[in-house]
């Protein structure tokens, strides 16, 4: 049900604008001045504003420059008895969604609330991943168009506008810290601290006081008192990385934080209140680790209130061209080369690639390959790319989808290390590797450039 603030110092037209909007489904919220409507804006989750122009305290003028201030997608509808063409260019120029002139036809009014909800839609299903978009609020751009991106997109648009804890799940170098980040730009934390801190990264024995703070004399060194990460994120959004290497005593006071809403720091002898929102990320098996006895069975309940499943890039291979682009893009721009073309043969290869190390890992094959190619074209003798052995590819294997999906691709694996052993073998004579797999050069050849094996 989506809420429409109503913006209207008349209390008859205030009414009728509540009951048509109610009649329709919507959840209407009424404000009777424009300094009301601001308030309201900034404190509640609204769709659509709804807000006339000529109002007390504020004009609708004023209302749409904080409606846009504060949520740059959501769509205001301005009212007025007194329209003219230059008013409704100046409200369409400063963001208005579309202008209508009292008095009015509510059937055309429910049109346009209609279609700026529908607007609001598809803005946000694309605000992932068009940079048209993600420019707006400063939010990084997520490059895809894989089912199973869109679907990421989905749960996070979804969960962002709650304070609800999120975990992150997915192998090292997937972009976690990339998607904690858009969930909180598409928050109302927006505006507030985004503090990721790597719990892996920091001896366990030093990461309470990073995360918590100490008091001085706390312990040998603490000269002085020390603000935490929970401290410097307060009203704001704090990311535990790698959460699951985070050891069993400190989880127990993870735990406190996001049920109490408080903090204690090291040697301090009182609590702290903190308003943060936690995201949470492991690449590890965390039901394994809680089995194990080795992650809090309480903590992780806590925390995976709204898992979100990262895909590889060996789930997204499509995404792969769109990928490369963007990074020979980025890296040409600040090496302040031209844009470079890739060719066929070496794209073909990058699909084809295991991908172990996921994104980080193919911006790193296409940094270093720029670095190399002094010509226009990327070709395969400026990109290297790390062996994967069988034991660690079959590891590799999604653990998910169909039985069908994880067959083909056991079988591209199985496929692809044959040949390259059979090429091998015959000092990459084709035709002899063809009468030792037992198949027509013709075939032999469709799965080489297929598999992308070189």
């Amino acid at each position: 049900m989506e809420t429409i603030l109503i913006v209207e110092d008349k209390e008859s037209m205030a009414q009728m604008l509540k009951e048509t909007m109610e009649a329709e489904g919507y959840h209407p919220i009424i404000a009777r001045d424009g300094m009301e409507g601001i308030r309201r804006i900034r404190e509640s989750k609204i769709d659509v504003v709804l807000t006339d122009l000529k109002l007390p305290k504020k004009d609708g003028m004023e209302v749409l420059r904080a409606a846009k201030e504060e949520n740059p997608l959501l769509p205001v509808i301005m009212m007025t008895a007194f329209g003219t063409v230059d008013v409704a260019v100046k409200a369409i120029k400063e963001g208005a969604f579309d202008f209508i002139t009292k008095p009015f036809d509510t059937d055309h009014l429910l049109h346009l609330i209609k279609k700026a909800v529908e607007n609001q839609r598809l803005m946000a299903e694309n605000i992932l991943l068009k940079e048209e978009f993600s420019s707006l609020i400063g939010m990084p751009k997520i490059i895809g168009k894989s089912e199973k991106i869109l679907e990421v997109a989905k749960k996070i648009q979804k969960v962002a506008p709650a304070k609800t804890t999120v975990l992150l799940l997915g192998e090292s170098g997937t972009g976690k810290e990339l998607f904690a980040r858009a969930i909180r730009c598409l928050s109302p934390r927006k505006d507030y601290p985004f503090v990721p801190i790597n719990c892996a990264a920091i001896p366990k024995e030093l990461l309470e006081s990073e995360l918590f703070g100490h008091e001085r004399g706390a312990f040998t060194g603490a000269e002085a008192r020390k603000l935490g990460k929970f401290d410097l994120a307060d009203k704001g959004t704090i990311f535990l990385d790698e959460i699951g290497e985070m050891d069993l005593s400190l989880q127990a006071k993870i735990m406190r934080v996001i049920q109490e809403g408080e903090i204690e720091r090291v040697g301090g002898l009182k609590t702290i209140p903190v308003d943060v929102r936690v995201i949470a990320a492991t690449n590890k098996d965390i039901e394994r680790a809680v089995s194990e006895g080795a992650f809090r069975e309480d903590l992780y309940y806590r925390l995976s209130v709204f898992p979100i499943n990262i895909p590889s890039l060996r789930e997204r291979v499509e995404d792969i061209p769109l990928l490369v682009d963007f990074f020979i893009k980025k890296y040409c721009a600040e090496m302040k080369t031209p844009v470079k073309d890739i060719s066929k043969e070496v794209l073909d290869m990058l699909m084809n690639h295991l991908w172990k190390g996921n994104i980080r890992e193919l911006e790193n094959t296409m940094e270093r390959a720029i670095i190399l190619c002094d010509g226009k074209i990327i070709t395969s003798e400026h990109i290297s790319l790390s062996p994967v052995n069988v034991k660690t590819a079959l590891e590799m294997l999604p653990m998910d989808g169909t039985l069908e999906d994880a067959a083909k691709e056991a079988l591209r694996l199985a496929e692809t290390q044959r040949i390259k052993k059979a090429l091998q073998e015959t000092k990459g004579n084709k035709s002899r590797a063809a009468e030792l797999l037992d198949v027509s050069y013709k075939t032999l050849l469709t799965k080489i450039k297929e598999y992308g094996v070189e």
